[in-house]
């Protein structure tokens, strides 16, 4: 394959890098050449079938599809179908399942009573922190919204663990991602559309990059071939953003994830997809049971298979998730600055923007980037 050839080339396979090569291929008719440094398609995203129980699992941990944006519907959906799946989250404080994000029956079951909706704000107003007028952390924002006891029984070390942070070194911001729920609500997400590809997600990472203008290089490094590449080639890198500056402001801070996979002798061991485990001691975050994902499927009774999720600082070589304390966001303020002074060059994703970004707003954000950049530039340019 001559790399050289290429006038569009995109850094990663996972969902903004796949988007955009479709949108390039069908769209601009060009050639695309997608460069991905794993072994796979999909990024983050990718499933896969295990062999001993014929289960299929997210490798990257739970990854559930949910969007009430009307246009990534309609973009997405040509390439995939979902199944019927909602999502439920547990949390399991001191041997007993608590039902998660907070909602009433969490409430009463913690309390050991019996409120009802029209009750809960002025039992939260008599146990939060009232003095804290300007939350200035994740500890504080949390604490003067949902009391010390709640927070500490289902926030604090978890958040500990999942960051490797203080939680007082958090953007208070990050507390507001979380429901609250006055009523017994179940559902995890309650968007228009949502639930898991019913052939996993790689089928649809697969049917993104089939066409016929998208050649894809898999266990290839962008940065040992870059030199090889068309000098004047639109890049699309969806990669750290501090790594493709070679770390010139510093290195930013990354949390990655790694699981511990074992088949149990069970059909069925937590009877849910998810569930929490807050507590200090505990070392994992969370256990996955991903035969929940798919109801419509007839996985065997005889085995079940669960992954015991443990989140690490990362050292560069797998970030998974931006860590927004002060310092990082400053760091990353000058990247982007310099990212804006290039020419032919479109960086984001999750790494690249140094922002947490559901597949949804993934999507958004790819298509953003064709129809408003790429698309843009080539209307004006006759090219990238």
């Amino acid at each position: 394959m001559d790399i050289n050839a290429f006038s569009y080339v995109v850094v990663g396979s996972g969902l903004l890098g796949s988007v955009v090569a479709e949108r390039i291929a069908s769209q601009l008719d060009s050639k695309v050449l997608v460069i991905e440094k794993r072994e796979h398609i999909g990024g983050n995203c990718y499933s896969e079938t295990d062999p001993d129980t014929g289960i299929e699992f997210h490798r990257y941990g739970t990854h559930i599809f949910h969007t009430s944006n009307e246009k990534v519907w309609n973009y997405i959906h040509r390439f995939t179908s979902l199944n019927t799946y909602r999502h439920q989250v547990l949390s399991s404080y001191k041997n007993k399942i608590y039902q998660f994000p907070i909602n009433l029956e969490t409430i009463n079951s913690f309390y050991n009573m019996n409120l009802r909706p029209f009750e809960v704000d002025e039992f939260m107003s008599a146990i939060r922190d009232r003095t804290i007028k300007e939350p200035a952390n994740f500890e504080e924002q949390a604490i003067s919204l949902i009391g010390k006891d709640l927070y500490e029984a289902f926030f604090k070390y978890y958040t500990i663990k999942q960051w490797q942070i203080d939680p007082r070194k958090l953007p208070a911001a990050i507390f507001n991602r979380l429901p609250f729920r006055k009523n017994y609500v179940e559902n995890y997400f309650f968007d228009q559309w949502q639930g898991i590809p019913e052939n996993g997600y790689t089928a649809l990472f697969q049917n993104l990059l089939s066409n016929k203008n998208i050649a894809v290089l898999l266990n290839t490094d962008f940065f040992s071939i870059r030199d090889r590449l068309k000098k004047d080639a639109c890049i699309i890198y969806s990669g750290p953003i501090d790594r493709f500056f070679d770390y010139k402001f510093g290195k930013l801070s990354w949390r990655t994830l790694q699981f511990e996979k074992e088949i149990l002798n069970m059909e069925d061991y937590q009877g849910n997809a998810v569930i929490n485990y807050p507590e200090q001691e505990i070392p994992y975050t969370r256990i996955h049971e991903p035969r929940h994902l798919h109801p419509e499927k007839n996985y065997t009774k005889e085995k079940t298979l669960i992954l015991r999720e443990y989140s690490l600082a990362d050292n560069g070589t797998a970030p998974f998730y931006p860590i927004a304390s002060r310092e990082n966001m400053e760091i990353f303020q000058r990247y982007r600055e310099e990212a804006a002074r290039l020419e032919n060059v479109f960086i984001s994703g999750r790494l690249g923007d140094y922002k947490y970004y559901d597949m949804h707003q993934t999507i958004e954000r790819a298509l953003e980037i064709f129809e408003t950049g790429i698309l843009t530039q080539t209307r004006l340019n006759n090219g990238c």
